[in-house]
């Protein structure tokens, strides 16, 4: 599967899912976006600072494998949309939602998609 194609799976997998992008290992969106006819909450600017931090994030994360086993999700509940991160090799799925999501079941149906 292409990841133009699995990014448009995790979006259908909750209506209330705003964004599905793979990040690559330099902080670029190379597939996927913000679903059709939701609004981004920040600026496209603000985008490329959060696609790197994620990046760093995930790489530091690795750190500890060998101790805790790798990860296979991480997640931010913020006042106005949940995040959520899913390693694959050198990129990052990265998954915004509104709170009212389901988030005990989404990440794992997400993770069924990316094949984990």
């Amino acid at each position: 599967m292409d990841f133009e194609t699995i990014c448009k799976k995790v979006t259908d997998v909750d209506p209330k899912i705003r964004f599905a992008g793979m990040i690559n290992d330099k902080g670029r969106l190379i597939a996927g976006g913000m679903k059709e006819g939701k609004k981004p909450l920040e600026d496209i600017k603000d985008d490329e600072v959060l696609f790197m931090e994620l990046v760093l994030r995930t790489k530091m994360r690795r750190e500890f494998d060998k101790q805790l086993g790798s990860v296979k999700f991480a997640m931010s509940y913020r006042e106005k949309a949940i995040v959520m991160s899913f390693p694959l090799d050198e990129n990052v799925m990265l998954v915004s939602a509104d709170t009212g999501i389901d988030f005990a079941k989404v990440p794992f149906k997400i993770l069924k998609i990316l094949g984990h």
